[in-house]
């Protein structure tokens, strides 16, 4: 008998039957914040309502009659990236983290959009409501450039500003980490949207964190659970699209502010060379990079990271008194 030849197409059609299926498997539907919120909320968690339908979840933890310290975390982050900090420097300082919209507990109405600019507003609304008139303003990675263009709309609102790691300055070439090279594109956009990143997140982690031991089953969990909050895979995604505000010497030269810039030379998501822009952009600017340090230097290696804030904050933004070791900072009342 003569054997019968396969159709070509036929051989396709199985693949993409094969990959229909995956895809079916891989999807993942929201998680609302009713088993969210149990999980990821501390008892230090408070939330604000904003004009625009947006609740915010922040922590306002620490000394109360010391100085402000308000830090805002990075692209798919939440609050809890700060948390090393906060137990190193809560007995000096008071300290405001908050989840932009978008990420970790912060709840966003449907269809909401990041006006340019909106992060910005966000925090300018909150410390404002809190009766926050002046404090330092620190950020890292996303935060970071929230931190640096906060500063260049309201320096009169700043003792200070850190910038970790921060992400500002224009990208060339086709590095960086695989996932935000996927999310750059419109296709890899709505490939990704509802499907199981845990893959992605858990890689996009390791190379961010340089030690494997700190990305834990934990952290992992924490990072795609809170990104699959309802309505945050739409704005996270939103966030890769759109032409962007970058940093130039000639913006940032307008920064008047003792500023302190933090990065890891290992960063293998924002290039530490990006830091030394920073540094050199900014008037009188401190920088400081940490060897074989990545992406946070706040949970890598909290606490010489924090310490070095803290003589940095001493030395150049809250300076004791010369009378009094012991007397309470200059700024304690703001």
């Amino acid at each position: 008998m003569r054997r019968r030849k396969s159709h070509p197409l036929t051989g396709l059609a199985v693949v993409a039957a094969i990959l229909g299926i995956v895809w079916i498997l891989l999807q993942r539907p929201d998680i609302p914040y009713e088993e969210l919120q149990p999980r990821y909320a501390s008892p230090a968690s408070k939330y604000m309502d904003l004009p625009d339908g947006v609740r915010v979840h922040y922590r306002d933890q620490g000394l109360r009659s010391g100085p402000t310290l308000v830090l805002v975390h990075g692209f798919s982050a939440s609050l809890h990236a700060w948390e090393p900090w906060v137990k190193a420097l809560e007995p000096h300082y008071r300290i405001i983290t908050l989840d932009l919209p978008g990420h970790g507990l912060t709840r966003a109405p449907p269809g909401y959009l990041v006006a340019p600019g909106g992060f910005e507003t966000v925090v300018d609304t909150v410390t404002r409501r809190l009766g926050v008139t002046r404090f330092t303003l620190g950020g890292n990675s996303m935060g970071g450039g929230v931190a640096w263009r906060y500063a260049l709309k309201h320096p009169d609102r700043l003792d200070g500003l850190v910038l970790v790691d921060a992400a500002g300055w224009p990208r060339t070439g086709k590095g960086g980490l695989l996932i935000f090279r996927i999310l750059k594109n419109p296709v890899g956009r709505a490939l990704l949207k509802n499907i199981e990143t845990r893959p992605l997140v858990k890689q996009g982690l390791e190379d961010g964190y340089l030690d494997p031991a700190l990305v834990t089953p934990a952290l992992i969990d924490r990072y795609t659970e809170l990104a699959r909050a309802p309505g945050h895979r739409d704005i996270l995604l939103g966030l890769q699209t759109g032409p962007g505000d970058p940093a130039s010497a000639a913006r940032l030269a307008a920064i008047r502010i003792p500023t302190l810039v933090m990065f890891g030379e290992e960063d293998r998501v924002i290039p530490a060379g990006d830091g030394k822009k920073f540094a050199a952009a900014i008037p009188g600017a401190t920088l400081i990079l940490y060897p074989k340090v990545g992406h946070a230097p706040m949970e890598q290696i909290p606490q010489r990271s924090a310490a070095d804030l803290k003589a940095w904050l001493d030395s150049k933004v809250y300076p004791l008194p010369a009378t009094t070791a012991t007397a309470a900072p200059a700024a304690a009342m703001r």
